[in-house]
């Protein structure tokens, strides 16, 4: 990275919540709550497929790895926050801006990936389910979330590196809650056109190829779904998959909406209001998405907390 292409501030200032004064400490209040039971929801799933035997298998232990993405997205940024609420200091130093930005792209597209391989899995079991402990090994398994984890950090380095080549002096005022490539990127005094087609076909082929694979998994899922006689089968079958249907709606339908777009589209109110979605909802809904419609993580959850009652 070019040491002289980067900035004359030694700082950055996170202005997405310094306009809002006069429900400073409701929001504090708000989002210590959600962020608490985001982690609550998450530790629960985590325990919940640690201790029970019928949890242990390849679906559930990609669900493992989502639940571990949910406690750690909001952790970068929540914090950070809330510390600002209470301080009323909204400065972040450069370098933790960069760490904040790596992780945060790191761990969207970790999940990206691990969604598409959620749909795979989804596939096999449906399309192929006298095949599918045979196609889905625990070598396979291990192999997929390695790969997901791996393509996410190194399409954030790209990303990052990309981003912080920009020399920033235009203002060190940055229009987010946290940093994020959009807000950064319209700090730039020099060209960005460079860096945002290389981010947008970046974030267009990771999210467009793994959203492809997730529909095409999906289209015969929903064909062999259809074939089915019995409407309990039907039922039973689509069950499986509808939790996760709703984990990628919500995602895509939020974080391909804050990246995948040019920055002339983007709008300040807009951003902040899919930035909290992206980084502080959807990581608290997905826990209770899944243990609500999963009768297996019902009964996982159930047996922890009769388990704990009894030692109270």
């Amino acid at each position: 990275m070019d040491v002289y292409n980067l900035t004359a501030f030694t700082d950055f200032i996170l202005i997405g919540i310094s306009d809002l004064p006069k429900v400073r400490y409701l929001l504090f209040i708000a989002l210590t709550a959600i962020y608490q039971i985001t982690l609550l929801g998450n530790c629960a799933i985590l325990l919940a497929i640690a201790t029970e035997k019928k949890l242990h298998t390849p679906m559930y232990y990609f669900l493992a790895n989502l639940s571990l993405l949910d406690i750690s997205y909001p952790s970068i940024t929540v914090p950070k926050i809330l510390n600002n609420f209470l301080t009323n200091k909204q400065n972040i130093s450069f370098v933790g801006c960069a760490l904040q930005l790596f992780f945060l792209v790191a761990l969207a597209g970790t999940e990206v990936f691990l969604l598409s391989v959620m749909a795979y899995d989804r596939y096999v079991a449906i399309c192929f389910p006298l095949h599918y402990t045979l196609i889905m090994t625990k070598k396979l398994c291990v192999q997929l979330t390695t790969g997901t984890w791996t393509f996410g950090f190194l399409h954030s380095l790209l990303h990052t590196v990309i981003t912080f080549r920009l020399s920033f002096c235009k203002s060190n005022r940055v229009h987010q809650y946290y940093c994020d490539i959009p807000p950064l990127v319209a700090l730039s005094c020099s060209s960005t056109y460079v860096s945002e087609i290389l981010a947008l076909v970046l974030g267009g082929i990771s999210g467009i190829s793994t959203f492809i694979i997730t529909g095409i998994s999906y289209f015969y899922i929903i064909s062999t779904i259809l074939k089915i006689q019995s409407v309990d089968g039907k039922r039973k079958a689509f069950s499986t998959c509808a939790s996760h249907l709703l984990v990628v709606g919500l995602f895509y339908g939020t974080a391909l909406f804050n990246y995948v777009r040019p920055s002339s589209y983007h709008s300040r109110a807009k951003d902040r209001f899919i930035s909290m979605l992206n980084v502080v909802i959807t990581p608290m809904l997905n826990p209770i998405i899944y243990s609500l419609r999963n009768t297996e993580v019902k009964g996982g959850l159930k047996k922890i907390l009769c388990i704990n009652l009894k030692h109270v």
